[in-house]
C-alpha cells in the first residue's frame, strides 16, 4: 500500500490556508475581477487567459505538483465561512546550503487592511521554519507599496536593500525593496532607508 501525504492545511485564528481546488474557480475568478483595479498596480500584467477555467485548472495542477515536489507551497486564504480572501505562495524553495524560499501574496480588495495577510504570513513562515526546516524566507515589493511593506515589517521581516529592475509589474520593469525573515534572527531591528 502506498503512503499518501495529506494535503497541506494551515489553520489560523480566522482562516484555513490550503491548496487551490477545481471547485474554487468561480469564487477565485469573481474575487480577481472585483479586485482588478486594486491589484493591477502591484502585479505582473495578466495574460489574456488569466481568468479562464483552463488557466485555473493548470494553476490547480501546478499547485498540487509543486507542493508534492517540495518546490512551492501555493495556498488560498479561506475564511471560516468558505470565502476566498486571497492567496499566498512560498515559492522557489531551495534546499542544500540555502534552505530558503520566497513568499508572494495578494488579497482581494474587500479584505484588505483587516489583518488577514499578516495572519497568513505568520502561519506560513512558522510552517516554513518548523515543518519545512527552512532558514530564510525572502519577500520583495514595490517601494511605494506601503501596505505590503507594513505587513512584512509587522510580520518580522527586515529590510535588506533594493533590487534594480527586479520584476515586470503592470507592464514595466520595476525596482523592488527586499525583505527577509530569518529563523533565529539576531540582526536586531532595521529601518528602511
Amino acid at each position: 500500500m502506498l503512503f499518501r501525504r495529506r494535503p497541506i492545511r494551515l489553520e489560523t485564528e480566522r482562516m484555513t490556508l490550503r491548496l487551490p481546488a477545481h471547485s474554487d474557480f468561480k469564487a477565485w475568478r469573481d474575487l480577481r475581477v472585483e479586485s482588478r483595479d486594486f491589484l493591477t498596480p502591484w502585479e505582473p500584467v495578466w495574460s489574456p487567459d488569466h481568468l479562464t477555467r483552463k488557466s485555473f485548472t493548470n494553476r490547480v495542477y501546478w499547485a498540487a505538483r509543486a507542493s508534492r515536489n517540495g518546490t512551492a507551497l501555493p495556498l488560498f486564504l479561506m475564511r471560516r465561512d468558505g470565502a476566498i480572501l486571497g492567496a499566498i505562495t512560498l515559492d522557489n524553495i531551495r534546499r542544500g546550503p540555502a534552505q530558503m524560499g520566497t513568499i508572494g501574496y495578494w488579497v482581494g480588495q474587500g479584505f484588505a487592511r483587516q489583518g488577514y495577510m499578516r495572519e497568513a504570513i505568520g502561519a506560513l513562515v512558522h510552517h516554513a521554519f518548523t515543518t519545512l526546516d527552512l532558514s530564510r524566507i525572502e519577500a520583495a515589493c514595490l517601494p511605494e507599496n506601503a501596505a505590503s511593506r507594513g505587513v512584512l515589517e509587522r510580520s518580522g521581516f527586515k529590510y535588506e536593500g533594493v533590487a534594480q529592475s527586479y520584476l515586470q509589474i503592470n507592464g514595466r520593469w520595476r525596482n523592488h525593496v527586499l525583505y527577509a525573515n530569518l529563523r533565529g534572527d539576531r540582526r536586531g531591528r532595521s529601518e528602511a532607508r
